[in-house]
């Protein structure tokens, strides 16, 4: 291994299976059962279901890159997939607003704070 993959902490390569774990579950969650991920849509309206499902493949596809991420020990892997993370929980932060949900908000401050600390431990300099 290159000495840049060893010297990622444990706990950050833990973080990052379970976020990718979480994308991944988040992702089939809303291919199989969309109603109890998005409660206030209409599924029978034409053309719900195709969002629905780039937002599943949207979700999948960053669970595989952290995973992959992960599994490689790679830091400018998880780096960019924590950059990617960060602009879309700053996406969700502007929908938030936008729709005046305190949940959304709440959340994707929360998440843009985690994404940041995660950018800044991978790459702090020891």
């Amino acid at each position: 291994m290159k000495e840049e993959q060893q010297s990622l902490p444990k706990w950050i390569l833990i973080v990052s299976g379970l976020f990718a774990l979480l994308e991944i579950g988040v992702s089939f969650s809303i291919c199989f059962s969309p109603e109890s991920v998005l409660e206030t849509v209409d599924f029978s309206a034409k053309g719900v279901d195709y969002l629905a499902y780039m937002w599943a493949s949207r979700q999948f596809a960053l669970g595989f890159i952290f995973a992959f991420a992960t599994f490689k020990r790679s830091a400018p892997m998880l780096t960019i997939a924590y950059v990617f993370f960060l602009v879309m929980f700053i996406g969700d932060l502007l929908i938030g607003i936008s729709q005046k949900e305190n949940s959304l908000i709440i959340s994707a401050v929360v998440m843009c704070i985690i994404s940041s600390a995660l950018i800044f431990a991978i790459n702090r300099k020891k």
